[in-house]
């Protein structure tokens, strides 16, 4: 049985679609998907994201206890700052892209994904056992709302006094917003500027409430998953479960990165992923767009347009809203970039390779 957000109520009297979610009851749209796709890149949209998962890292050797659990260098954040990491299995199999923030100098918010955060906790408290630090997963204290879009700002600047504007992009921030005490960050995962507000699960209606009123005027309206989805998809932001699983590492993903062999002492996945730093992988990600009106979907097949030879595999596809063509990203082999198409049900569909991401802001 899928699990209620704290903000069910509120999407049930919105009219949401709601489905089923890494376990998790949640709005699919409320109305026109493309019509909230679009208001996130013209104006701003409302996300509810609190099926993520917020697991604290605390105690003297958190930083030290984080570097030998993920690939980045965490010990080497700035408190109020965040970063982009994962965590790998001891082969270098991605368990989970995440998030994690340096709150304090002892305290570390790792954000995971929905369907990964349980073992995530489960694999972070087995690998800070010798280090003096605790694991708690907080996820079911919280809530998580974005506000996502070029007028994300000035909407949620007339609900609080915090510097907004110097709150850098992957930065986090205690602060009240509406009277309710939040933690801001800017990251997001749509393309566009915007704000993540953490806040008790118990302040999620009125935050909601809030910004809704707040952003009536700016063209604010809620949006779901599939907008949510197409937009992350323009961006080039990858998912776990499609660009990334626990058969791809780092590496396979174009995402090394983020892996910091230069950091002091060893980590999980690091003699795995050493070897592998400087060989090209036999498969990389790249974008698709389709030159019909065909949408390639996760799974289908990319072949040679000429004789059907398979040369790689859809991760994600939807129909892109801002470039007007279904688009899609891809593993395919490393050694080719033109001639392709996509297997739709039998026939080929030709594509454009093209480097991700399909869509960048204007700054």
């Amino acid at each position: 049985m899928s699990r209620p957000t704290p903000l069910r109520g509120v999407h049930e009297a919105l009219g949401a679609t709601l489905t089923d979610f890494a376990g998790w009851l949640m709005p699919l749209r409320y109305g026109s998907e493309s019509a909230e796709h679009n208001a996130v890149r013209q104006a701003a949209g409302l996300f509810d994201l609190s099926h993520m998962g917020e697991i604290f890292v605390t105690g003297p050797q958190a930083g030290e206890a984080l570097d030998y659990a993920l690939v980045g260098h965490l010990s080497a954040l700035e408190p109020g700052r965040a970063r982009y990491t994962m965590i790998v299995d001891p082969d270098g199999g991605v368990l989970d892209d995440l998030i994690v923030y340096r709150l304090t100098a002892d305290e570390f918010m790792v954000v995971a994904n929905a369907s990964n955060y349980p073992r995530v906790a489960a694999e972070l408290t087995g690998r800070a056992k010798d280090f003096d630090a605790a694991v708690d997963d907080r996820s079911e204290q919280y809530a998580l709302v974005a506000v996502q879009g070029p007028n994300s700002r000035a909407i949620l600047g007339e609900l609080t006094d915090a510097d907004l504007d110097g709150l850098k992009y992957y930065a986090g921030l205690p602060a009240t917003v509406a009277g309710i005490q939040v933690l801001i960050a800017r990251t997001g995962y749509t393309g566009e500027d915007g704000f993540e507000l953490f806040a008790a699960a118990g302040d999620a209606e009125p935050l909601w409430a809030a910004l809704t009123e707040a952003g009536g005027p700016h063209g604010l309206v809620p949006a779901g998953l599939s907008a949510r989805d197409t937009l992350r998809l323009e961006a080039g932001m990858p998912l776990y479960g499609n660009e990334l699983t626990a058969e791809l590492t780092p590496f396979d993903a174009g995402l090394g990165r983020v892996v910091r062999f230069d950091k002091p002492g060893d980590f999980v996945g690091r003699a795995a992923l050493e070897p592998l730093r400087d060989v090209p992988p036999a498969r990389r990600l790249v974008g698709l767009i389709a030159t019909g009106r065909r949408v390639p979907r996760h799974g289908y097949p990319v072949v040679v347009a000429d004789d059907g030879t398979v040369v790689g595999e859809v991760t994600s596809g939807a129909p892109s809203q801002t470039l007007g063509r279904p688009i899609a990203m891809a593993y395919v082999d490393s050694d080719r970039s033109e001639g392709l198409a996509v297997s739709i049900r039998g026939t080929h569909e030709a594509v454009e390779v093209v480097d991700l991401p399909f869509y960048r802001r204007k700054k």
